[in-house]
């Protein structure tokens, strides 16, 4: 039966009184905080819902902006996970250390720390949920990995997850990224924009199970936006086939199509043009998908402090409403990027005047 919603409203102070608790216990408790225990938290939440209480989102909303204000202090840990082969591999990429700048700002601003946890042959997954169950820690970032880190039995439903990007394939939690197809549609009008007609694009054939086959379908999506570019077919590169045959498809297809600019993935791109002989810019401009990782300085900066941050009030938001375990309907948030100008991709026609100048 439904509580009476005819009376005055219910109050924290109501439910600690109703329970021989303080309101200040109430509230930690409604809010799934660590420093309560997990009996205390089901045994408030319990009478809360049979008492018919219901936030005020005024003053909820105050209390955001008052946390906001002041500097929380740190009395729980937020666990960021990292099952790389080497860990230190994981935050030289400047993208996923944004991701860590900018969730560690979000977290400690609602008086969290994030803390790393590294997975390998001795610190297994059992052992990791052994030490977060023991620290009271609830809260799981999964960040970028590009292996499929074997979880054996990991027991998700304790706990709050969010995933960064789409490379982890398990757990199937929700997901904070860029928006690659919004990026990629938009970077394909910039370069439109400034003068380029035959605009190529060329990433991985792996990634298409993962990141790849979004920029791709932004790719075509952003040639059908323009009427008078040239249609390229994207240039997809087997990367496990010899560096030889590598090469004779980069050649075949630069040959067959004789791209103005290129949109890519690849950090190595320029130099792989160098080889055949080609500068940038003034042969062929180039923009990438991200100016962080590769050696490209025009293109989409994908805002990964953004993600970071996003990602940790995505995760606080779940642990807040009791949220654990994999969800039965999944979320994904995508942040849109900006487009940078920079000297591997001009104005076309200052391009040309860069080739000229070169040749006196």
């Amino acid at each position: 039966m439904p509580p009476d919603s005819s009376g005055p409203p219910v109050t924290l102070r109501d439910i600690g009184k109703a329970l021989g608790v303080s309101h200040s216990t109430v509230s930690l408790a409604l809010r799934n905080h660590p420093r309560i225990s997990t009996a205390m938290r089901e045994k408030v939440q319990k009478a809360a819902e049979e008492m018919g209480y219901r936030p005020d989102p005024m003053l909820a909303a105050l209390a955001t902006y008052r946390r906001g204000r002041v500097d929380q202090p740190i009395n729980a840990s937020i666990a960021w996970i990292n099952a790389w082969p080497d860990p230190t591999d994981l935050r030289k990429h400047r993208e996923f250390d944004h991701y860590w700048i900018g969730a560690t700002k979000a977290a400690a601003k609602f008086g969290y720390r994030l803390e790393e946890f590294r997975l390998d042959a001795n610190f297994t997954p059992a052992r990791l949920h052994q030490i977060l169950n023991t620290r009271g820690i609830r809260g799981i970032l999964l960040p970028p990995h590009h292996n499929q880190p074997d979880w054996e039995d990991f027991p998700w439903d304790h706990y709050s997850v969010v995933r960064f990007g789409r490379s982890l394939h398990k757990p199937e939690c929700h997901i904070v990224t860029a928006d690659q197809v919004a990026n990629t549609i938009l970077a394909h009008k910039e370069i439109y924009k400034r003068g380029y007609r035959r605009i190529g694009f060329v990433a991985p054939n792996f990634e298409l199970r993962d990141n790849g086959v979004l920029f791709e379908l932004g790719f075509i999506g952003g040639q059908r936006l323009v009427e008078d570019a040239e249609a390229i077919p994207p240039l997809l590169l087997r990367r496990r086939d010899k560096p030889s045959e590598v090469r004779a498809s980069f050649q075949k297809w630069l040959k067959q199509y004789n791209p103005d600019a290129i949109f890519t993935t690849l950090s190595d791109l320029p130099a792989m043009l160098k080889k055949e002989k080609l500068q940038v810019p003034q042969d062929i401009a180039l923009a990438a998908t991200t100016i962080l990782d590769t050696n490209v300085n025009a293109g989409i900066d994908q805002h990964p402090e953004e993600i970071g941050r996003v990602g940790f009030l995505m995760l606080n938001s779940l642990i807040n409403d009791g949220a654990r375990g994999i969800p039965d309907i999944f979320r994904q948030i995508l942040v849109e990027g900006s487009w940078v100008d920079g000297s591997s991709l001009p104005v076309k026609g200052a391009a040309k005047t860069a080739k000229k100048t070169s040749k006196r």
